[in-house]
């Protein structure tokens, strides 16, 4: 039984490395990069509540962006919760060019800053 245990963790510790690995592997595009590849640009509305109490600042994030150009997800890397739900959401609907290593397509990181100013 111990033997059985010590091979199931052993498995999973293997697994658990892999895909470490794995989205080690993606590739981490720089801002100039990501800007220069964006084809169609969505600006995220000014959330109501954050105008009425005069919240304004910068929104991190970080797109996955898929070999075709799509926004798979948005990571928040920082910024005024208020504001942050509206930029996550303008940048999902943002278009980029495919990324290219070695002539193919690849998912990519990339970095996105939004600022509200009032």
């Amino acid at each position: 039984m111990r033997i059985r245990c010590w091979h199931v963790a052993l498995a999973l510790f293997g697994i658990s490395v892999i895909a470490g690995l794995a989205q080690d592997a993606l590739k981490k595009a720089t801002r100039a990069e990501g800007e220069s590849a964006a084809i169609s640009k969505v600006e995220p509305a000014y959330p109501p509540v954050a105008r009425q109490l005069k919240i304004q600042g910068m929104v991190e994030l970080e797109a996955v962006v898929s070999a075709i150009g799509e926004v798979e997800k948005v990571n928040i890397v920082s910024g005024n919760p208020v504001l942050t739900k509206p930029a996550a959401e303008a940048l999902k609907k943002w278009k980029f060019r495919s990324f290219l290593v070695d002539g193919k397509a690849i998912v990519t990181t990339v970095p996105v800053t939004f600022s509200f100013r009032l």
